[in-house]
């Protein structure tokens, strides 16, 4: 689907994947990276940014009830978003993804999805917008996968990874 904001395509493990268009000129570049109409008309309440240096991994990480957003304003990160639905026939299935402030590339992400990412340029910062009823589901009542997990298969692009201890377990 093409309109006046966003190119939509819908991926296979049940993502939206959105190429906005974007007006540059010799000042620099504008872009639109939320208009609630394309976002499945959800109340997106809560909004995060995190920085990261080269060789970061976050993730991976979900829960059964929150939709997110993610795109990267800055830099380069290679993301991972697998099927965490045991009920789906895509269960383990995973997609992946680079994003960067060049391709301005934004995820919909639905509830039952975990992600991970890491960064692959010197420094990122990635854009989560997140929508849910109630509190929000911090860390501590996540669903935390291993990110190098066997039976998922990401083939990340790094091989020794910055991580928090949560993500080493």
């Amino acid at each position: 689907m093409i309109n006046s904001y966003f190119k939509i395509n819908k991926s296979k493990i049940g993502l939206k994947i959105f190429r906005p268009s974007f007006n540059k000129d010799l000042r620099g570049n504008i872009w639109t990276s939320f208009k609630s109409e394309y976002f499945n008309k959800r109340k997106f309440n809560h909004d995060k940014f995190t920085f990261a240096k080269q060789n970061t991994l976050r993730g991976l990480h979900g829960d059964n009830s929150t939709w997110k957003i993610i795109t990267c304003v800055y830099g380069e990160i290679f993301a991972a978003i697998v099927q965490n639905d045991k009920k789906s026939k895509e269960f383990n299935n995973h997609e992946t993804y680079k994003l960067s402030d060049k391709n301005k590339l934004i995820i919909l992400i639905p509830p039952k999805m975990l992600l991970g990412w890491c960064c692959i340029s010197k420094n990122s910062v990635v854009s989560y917008k997140f929508s849910y009823e109630g509190s929000y589901v911090d860390h501590d009542k996540q669903i935390s996968v291993k990110w190098n997990d066997p039976n998922i298969g990401i083939k990340w692009p790094l091989k020794r990874p910055i991580m928090s201890a949560r993500d080493k377990k």
